[in-house]
């Protein structure tokens, strides 16, 4: 079993393991219309979101990820209720919309504070830079932080220039940058190549990787003959018939590695990001049979020869 590690350069401990937290709760109204929930659909119900969350914790998991956008706030509500009195550490993103300033914060900060129930945040991110002055959000988030209502301040979706930027801003007030939140998996390797996972090495920043499984597509359960049911997963390219028979050989290989370790090859996927310590995957989990799977990638190690070749059998993935 991994031992828990710091996030980033805070004073945050956090498990090599999370948990996306984005399809619990019930969303009301237009929220139900979301294209992740359209895409994903919703938890199993609300006893398998509890069983979630005592599978998690059960295996030494408590980090929990939300954010406001998710199913209209319903996502933190669910959340703030399960994790009551309990020692998990929540992690959520702010806007609630896509229209926002620095002046918003505020607002926000107490919006999601209120949803999750919570007199702190353990972990604020930026959910998407979009066009707001970094310097400004970076110092009102600071402000939070110094207030006592934020604990360690992270971003998402932050290009390296961006991550650069928040990170000097908040070096100015001496609080780390703890985290970028970016897409990264064996089937989405850019923070390769775009700069931003060395730079998080380089800074000491936590890359929270989401969408580690891509989108199921690493887990095996996809074929030619078993597409996703979910609308907008069967028109994206990645779902089409013969991007599936071109995946077969990468799923074969962690089938093999998988079977060597008696693993499933979505453990053997999670496992090969958490074996670089700068970052943490936070799959997402429906029900107590995932969570509990999900954190079974703690439970075992990859070999260099096996990490050679799972790099080797998605190079195209990183461009």
């Amino acid at each position: 079993m991994e031992h828990p590690q710091r996030l980033g350069q805070t004073d945050l401990g956090v498990p090599r393991i999370g948990v996306g937290a984005m399809t619990w709760g019930t969303a009301q109204g237009l929220a139900r219309l979301h294209p992740a929930k359209m895409a994903y659909g919703g938890a199993h119900g609300n006893d398998e979101e509890n069983a979630a969350l005592e599978a998690s914790l059960e295996a030494g998991v408590n980090l929990f990820d939300t954010a406001a956008m998710y199913s209209g706030g319903a996502s933190e509500r669910r959340l703030g209720e399960l994790a009551a009195g309990r020692d998990i550490v929540i992690a959520t993103k702010f806007p609630s919309g896509f229209r926002f300033r620095a002046e918003d914060f505020p607002e926000e900060l107490e919006a999601s504070l209120a949803r999750l129930g919570r007199e702190t945040i353990d972990l604020f991110q930026h959910h998407y830079p979009g066009r707001v002055s970094i310097p400004k959000l970076m110092n009102r988030m600071a402000d939070a932080v110094e207030a006592g209502k934020v604990r360690a301040v992270g971003v998402s979706n932050y290009s390296v220039e961006q991550m650069r930027h928040a990170h000097a801003t908040l070096a100015e007030r001496g609080i780390p940058l703890a985290s970028n939140q970016v897409e990264y998996s064996l089937l989405h390797r850019q923070p390769e190549t775009d700069g931003v996972l060395d730079a998080c090495q380089e800074l000491g920043v936590t890359l929270i990787a989401y969408t580690p499984l891509a989108g199921g597509l690493l887990t095996g359960k996809y074929t030619t003959e078993n597409r996703p049911r979910g609308f907008f997963r069967r028109v994206l390219p990645r779902y089409r018939r013969h991007a599936l028979e071109a995946l077969q050989p990468v799923v074969q290989l962690l089938t093999e590695i998988g079977d060597r370790h008696a693993r499933t090859p979505s453990q053997v996927a999670l496992r090969w990001l958490i074996q670089n310590p700068t970052v943490l995957p936070i799959p997402g989990a429906k029900d107590g049979k995932q969570a509990a799977a999900n954190a079974g990638a703690l439970t075992f190690a990859l070999t260099a020869d096996e990490l050679d070749a799972l790099n080797d059998s998605t190079l195209p993935s990183r461009y």
